[in-house]
C-alpha cells in the first residue's frame, strides 16, 4: 500500500484559477500550506496582492488572465510550463448570473458559458497537453450541485456546470492512459465567496429568498464555507485518491445526495 504521504504535496507545481477569492483562495491556501509551489491565476489583481501576503510562502506566479481568452491561456500556461512540470491544476474560476432563460440576454449567456464552460476547456486542454508529455497529473474542475439539478433563474449558469461534468468525465477517460487523473467537486450553498454575495443582492433585488434561507433544508445545518470544499479538493489531488477518476463529488451538507 503507498499510504498517505505529509509530504506529498511538498515542491509540486499547483495552477490554481479564481484564486483570488472564495474556494480557489482557500485550495491556494491548503496548498501552499502542504508546501506546493502556487501559480495563482484571476482577473482581480487586488485579491491576488491579498493572497500572497496570507500564504505560508509566496506563489512562484500570480498571473491576470482571462480565462476565456484562448490566446491568454496558451501564453500563460506556456510561462508555467517552463518553470517545471505542471503536477496539479484547480479550476475554480466561474460567474453567474439571476436571469429567467426567456428573459436572458444572449450576451449574458455567452459570458456565464466562456468562463466557466469554455475557460475550464481552455485551461484542461493546455495544461492537459503537457500533463500527457510527463505522463502524470490530477485535475479538479470546481462544477456545482447545479450541474446535477438544474435551478429557476439559474439556466446558464446550470448548463455551464452540466457541460462542466461531461467534459471531466470524457477529459478522464482520454488521460487515463497517461497516468492523468481528472475529477470535480458540486459545491452547494457556500457563504463568504464574492458569486453568493453577488447572487443573493440579485435574488433580493428580484424579491426571492437569499441563499441562507435555504439552510434549513441542509441536513447538516449550515451553509458551506470555501474550506469545505477546499478539503475535498486536496484530497482529490493527492495519493489517498490514486484510483478515483471522472468522479463528479457533491459538497452541499447533504441538500443534494447522489
Amino acid at each position: 500500500m503507498l499510504g498517505f504521504k505529509v509530504d506529498y504535496f511538498k515542491d509540486k507545481l499547483a495552477v490554481v484559477t479564481g484564486a483570488a477569492s472564495g474556494i480557489g483562495k482557500a485550495v491556494a491556501i491548503r496548498l501552499a500550506e502542504r508546501g506546493c509551489r502556487l501559480v495563482v491565476v484571476d482577473r482581480d489583481a487586488s485579491g491576488l496582492d491579498i493572497l500572497a501576503g496570507e500564504l505560508a510562502s509566496p506563489p512562484i506566479m500570480s498571473l491576470i488572465v482571462d480565462i476565456a481568452s484562448e490566446k491568454a491561456v496558451k501564453d500563460a500556461v506556456r510561462r508555467v510550463a517552463a518553470s517545471g512540470a505542471i503536477d496539479f491544476l484547480v479550476n475554480s474560476a466561474g460567474i453567474d448570473h439571476l436571469d429567467r432563460i426567456t428573459e436572458c440576454s444572449y450576451a449574458d449567456w455567452r459570458r456565464i458559458l466562456s468562463v466557466n464552460l469554455d475557460g475550464t476547456f481552455l485551461m484542461c486542454r493546455s495544461v492537459g497537453q503537457h500533463m500527457i508529455g510527463q505522463r502524470s497529473g490530477s485535475i479538479v474542475n470546481v462544477a456545482s450541485w447545479l450541474a446535477k439539478a438544474g435551478m429557476a433563474g439559474h439556466g446558464p449558469y446550470a448548463a455551464s456546470k452540466f457541460g462542466m461534468i461531461g467534459l471531466t468525465q470524457s477529459f478522464a477517460k482520454e488521460v487515463a492512459e497517461f497516468g492523468i487523473r481528472v475529477n470535480a467537486v458540486c459545491p452547494g450553498a457556500i457563504d463568504h465567496t464574492q458569486m453568493r454575495a453577488e447572487a443573493d443582492r440579485q435574488s433580493v433585488e428580484r424579491g426571492l429568498a437569499p441563499a441562507r434561507e435555504r439552510v434549513k433544508f441542509i441536513p447538516l445545518g449550515r451553509m458551506g464555507e470555501p474550506d469545505d470544499v477546499a478539503g475535498v479538493i486536496t484530497f482529490l489531488l493527492s495519493n489517498e485518491a490514486r484510483y478515483m477518476t471522472g468522479q463528479a463529488i457533491n459538497v452541499t451538507g447533504g441538500l443534494w445526495m447522489n
